[in-house]
């Protein structure tokens, strides 16, 4: 077992010299835009088409049912709940079954019937900025619209609506807010994958794969030499992004660190299985950069980052269902943003450990085959 460990710290130290100094490794992680155009059009949309949202009608009026039935009749806004009050939507909220929650003040209908300004509270989900900024507006239009038209049935001015907006994990809606949180999964990813599908290639490429097959290591001791570098290296990349957006832009880190890093490292386990997989199906590094492309744009387009995938076609949603990045976004952002437990993000962590499970022994053993 020394002896084998000894050899596993040998091959490390071999890639990560190759990694640090070979100028071809650091230029072929230059990602083209390929396949960007086939999948922007179906999967990258900010447009709604539905919002999942949660209802606490305290005034509990006629004309606050009729504010409701004008927001349900729009074909955007599903209820998802009916509330009492605003404490329960904390859960809806937090496992993302709504994106809004929709509050009618009490007294709602006696002070718009007086001229006097009446209160619509919208709380949104701010970890994606987008897509609570454009629901807050169709939200806010039509409640505007809503207030114009009742008052001028009934011949009554004064006031519109006072509409109170609150966004919950980021209360400004900053973009960078979502983004920089959700570029240590796709970072991580473009560069795990990138390097591990090179590494065997750039050996067949330059002659030195039959090296490998005359030392004295085997088959496994191969494959985690390679795998473990890519890695570290992936390791180094979400802890610099990590301190950048804690340092430079002062996103608050409200979870805990060893939550993150230990869904990076499953989700690492799982990136490394594709890149394995690509590695022992190119010959050669050009073949292994087409290939890493075929893969890294959708799973990118796919994850999540851009646009929410419950706004995709059915069918691309049950395709997100392998994609290691569409989990490692979520637990990011969760952890970083909403500072999420660990009993919370099982499932996504459990898909990680399944999408690693799957791909190593299949990696392992096509490694084995081409060694053969």
């Amino acid at each position: 077992m020394l002896a084998s460990l000894l050899r596993i710290v040998t091959l490390i130290r071999k890639e990560l010299l190759v990694i640090l100094k070979d100028p071809k490794s650091r230029a072929s992680l230059v990602l083209p835009p390929i396949l960007q155009c086939l999948i922007f059009g179906y999967a990258a949309t900010y447009d709604l088409n539905t919002v999942p949202y949660a209802l606490i009608d305290l005034d509990r009026s006629a004309t606050s049912r009729e504010l409701i039935s004008k927001l349900e009749g729009s074909g955007i806004f599903q209820r998802q709940a009916t509330l009492a009050q605003t404490g329960q939507a904390v859960t809806l909220l937090d496992t993302k079954k709504v994106i809004l929650v929709i509050v009618v003040e009490r007294d709602f209908e006696r002070q718009l019937a007086s001229g006097s300004s009446s209160a619509v509270q919208v709380i949104a989900d701010g970890r994606n900025s987008n897509t609570s900024g454009v629901a807050q507006g169709y939200a806010n239009t039509i409640i505007a619209d809503f207030a114009a038209d009742w008052r001028s049935r009934k011949g009554i001015s004064g006031p519109a609506v006072q509409v109170t907006t609150r966004a919950w994990f980021n209360p400004q809606l900053e973009t960078r807010w979502t983004m920089i949180p959700s570029l240590i999964g796709t970072i991580t990813m473009m560069m795990t994958m990138m390097l591990t599908a090179m590494s065997v290639a750039r050996e067949r490429e330059e002659g030195t794969f039959e090296q490998l097959l005359v030392a004295p290591f085997t088959p496994t001791e191969i494959m985690v030499g390679k795998a473990v570098p890519s890695m570290i290296v992936g390791i180094a990349q979400s802890s610099a992004i990590l301190m950048v957006a804690l340092f430079w832009f002062q996103i608050p880190f409200a979870g805990s660190l060893l939550t993150l890093y230990l869904g990076l490292a499953l989700f690492l386990a799982a990136a490394i299985g594709f890149g394995l997989f690509l590695s022992s199906l190119a010959a050669n590094m050009q073949q292994a950069m087409i290939l890493c492309f075929m893969f890294l744009m959708p799973f990118m387009l796919l994850s999540g980052l851009m646009s929410p995938t419950d706004n995709m076609p059915e069918v691309l949603q049950y395709v997100t269902m392998i994609n290691p990045l569409k989990y490692a976004i979520s637990i990011t952002r969760r952890v970083y943003l909403e500072g999420a437990h660990l009993t919370e993000l099982l499932p996504d962590m459990l898909a990680l450990v399944v999408i690693a499970a799957v791909t190593m022994p299949i990696s392992a053993w096509m490694f084995r085959h081409r060694l053969n």
